[in-house]
């Protein structure tokens, strides 16, 4: 970490960082195994990690790299700035890495060489992630909150708008470049539709948005792929995940285990943060939803 990103990081995390990268058993709990040692849960979301991870804070967007030796996430200070936090394996236990500045949203590519952050990316060397470049025309000049890419490296990525209203796009490799992103139909673009996460053969695609169907706020939903390459009817996740609270963010882990997502626990006060946790739950029922 440079001193400059030293200097923006916030005092309680700088003080953990330090003490866990010295490997401290005094002041994180001994995470030993798979998801951080966590018990897996059921079929009922619960929040991931609870004290490590989640806490009464923001914590926004927990992602695995594909290998499962490396979890990220967002972490919202009090000074209402972004950071991420990493969290690696090392002997079956897991360390706190680093604490960086926020640079967009993470994802992997399934091969786990490249770390998506919207419309820039970093590559992985045996030294760690290497600089953070841009992925070039067209991308480079659309508002992307979220970008995720399957085993063909085809891009499904969200528009924000100014007037908080969204649309998903897609990319595919022809000629072997990226073609002009097309929007998908309007069964999935209702005009609020963000954060998709493509599976990786694309055989469906999870995203969130504010629909009359919903629940109240934000809400998951998911779309199946028909066997002509078209886009099934929207279905919602249901209301073990979804409540009048937003919901967003959907992601399964690379194993296909277990489903992440964020919910809004609490408002913020006084312009702070709100509290926004990492949830996960059984990915079963994926399965149980494909028609």
């Amino acid at each position: 970490m440079k001193m400059r990103d030293v200097l923006s990081v916030p005092l309680f995390l700088l003080t953990l960082m330090i003490n866990a990268n010295s490997y401290s058993k005094d002041v994180l709990p001994i995470l030993e195994g798979r998801y951080l040692g966590q018990k897996t849960p059921s079929s009922m979301p619960v929040p991931f990690a609870p004290g490590v991870v989640t806490t009464k804070g923001y914590e926004y967007g927990g992602v695995f790299t594909p290998d499962m030796n490396e979890f990220i996430f967002i972490q919202g200070g009090k000074d209402n700035k972004h950071h991420f936090v990493s969290y690696k394996k090392k002997d079956n236990r897991w360390y706190m890495d680093t604490v960086s500045p926020r640079l967009g949203q993470p994802t992997f590519s399934p091969d786990g060489n490249i770390m998506y952050l919207g419309n820039r990316y970093k590559e992985k060397a045996e030294e760690g992630w290497l600089e953070v470049k841009s992925l070039g025309t067209p991308f480079n000049s659309w508002p992307i909150m979220r970008l995720t890419a399957s085993s063909k490296r085809t891009y499904f990525f969200d528009e924000f708008k100014q007037d908080f209203t969204g649309d998903i796009r897609y990319s595919r490799i022809v000629d072997g470049k990226h073609e002009a992103p097309k929007l998908l139909g309007k069964n999935i673009n209702s005009g609020k539709s963000f954060h998709p996460f493509i599976a990786a053969d694309e055989s469906y695609l999870i995203f969130d948005g504010k629909r009359d169907d919903g629940y109240g706020d934000s809400d998951l939903y998911i779309s199946f792929k028909n066997q002509d390459g078209s886009w099934g009817n929207v279905v919602n996740l249901g209301d073990k995940i979804n409540t009048d609270a937003w919901e967003a963010a959907g992601y399964v882990t690379p194993d296909g285990k277990y489903f992440f997502f964020n919910r809004t626990v609490s408002p913020g006060v006084d312009g702070a943060l709100p509290n926004v946790d990492i949830y996960w739950v059984e990915a079963g029922f994926i399965e149980a939803l494909r028609p």
